[in-house]
């Protein structure tokens, strides 16, 4: 069994603060994938007033063997009162910047994007100030379903990639590298004033030369923002660490983000795609964007 090292190892949370945001996503019956991934940083941001809000589930259609989300309940329908209940939250946790994020339903025409819309329009009624920032699925390559998310004007476009092409079969069977560097793309041409931002974990086996060139493709799609990670093993049945990389590795791939043109690389072994996502507004503030959204016919 590979060892956890030091760097890995996280402090421990002020549980009243945490518990505090808890009593919130209870009273309004949110889900978060800060708990339903298992994150190592939810001690932290808890602690912030932050979380990363979970749509549609908690039961996913994927069986992805490194994700700690259930894929074993069935789908529920969609609930008209989650919009409503989210907005509430981020209203009494007085967020600057929500990340909204889903299971995969892939049982939907849409692949949810309908419910991403009423959630982005919901706290945009309640809390006009605050910058959002969606963290969608693949939609099974449904690109209107895509254009009709960009409509609602989130300011960020978070699709993770996840983990290197070679890797992909044993790592994310039901996804398709190509099809999610594909839906960046996209999405910058249709709506180039929202942010593009990726994910990727490492130490499932997968090389330097690798990393970088999934970087590589990543600012070929025009990508913005990448946050880079280390992979944690959720329980015995997921895929199990390869190895553990070091700080100084995760700090070269930030030096050769900035080098290819990324706004920002968060790269160190805790990132999660959402971890101090709030940092983004200073983003924006650095590097700001027409407004304006093209027809998805415009994209070649």
């Amino acid at each position: 069994m590979t060892v956890k090292p030091d760097w890995l190892r996280v402090k421990a949370p002020q549980w009243q603060r945490v518990g505090n945001v808890k009593e919130i996503l209870r009273d309004l019956a949110l889900n978060t994938v800060c708990e339903e991934a298992s994150c190592p940083n939810i001690g932290e941001c808890f602690q912030a007033g932050t979380a990363t809000f979970l749509i549609m589930g908690p039961a996913c259609t994927r069986a992805c063997p490194y994700c700690d989300i259930d894929f074993e309940k069935k789908p529920q329908p969609l609930d008209p009162t989650e919009p409503g209940r989210l907005a509430a939250a981020v209203e009494r946790m007085k967020l600057n910047h929500v990340v909204i994020t889903s299971v995969n339903r892939d049982d939907l025409p849409d692949g949810g994007a309908s419910q991403f819309v009423q959630c982005i329009q919901a706290v945009r009624e309640l809390s006009p100030q605050t910058t959002i920032e969606v963290l969608i699925p693949d939609l099974c390559g449904n690109w209107k379903a895509l254009e009709v998310i960009l409509q609602a004007s989130p300011e960020v476009l978070n699709h993770n990639t996840e983990t290197v092409e070679r890797l992909y079969r044993r790592v994310r069977p039901q996804g398709n590298y190509r099809r999610s560097l594909e839906l960046l793309g996209r999405s910058r041409q249709i709506a180039p004033q929202v942010y593009t931002k990726s994910g990727i974990m490492v130490g499932l086996g997968e090389t330097d030369g690798e990393v970088r060139q999934v970087m590589a493709d990543l600012r070929s799609v025009d990508c913005d923002i990448l946050t880079i990670g280390q992979y944690l093993q959720p329980s015995q049945k997921h895929l199990q660490v390869n190895n553990f990389i070091s700080p100084e590795q995760f700090a070269a791939w930030q030096v050769f983000g900035a080098e290819i043109g990324f706004l920002q690389v968060v790269s160190s072994p805790l990132t999660r795609s959402s971890y101090h996502a709030e940092q983004v507004r200073e983003l924006m503030q650095r590097y700001p964007r027409q407004v304006g959204v093209e027809s998805l016919s415009n994209f070649q």
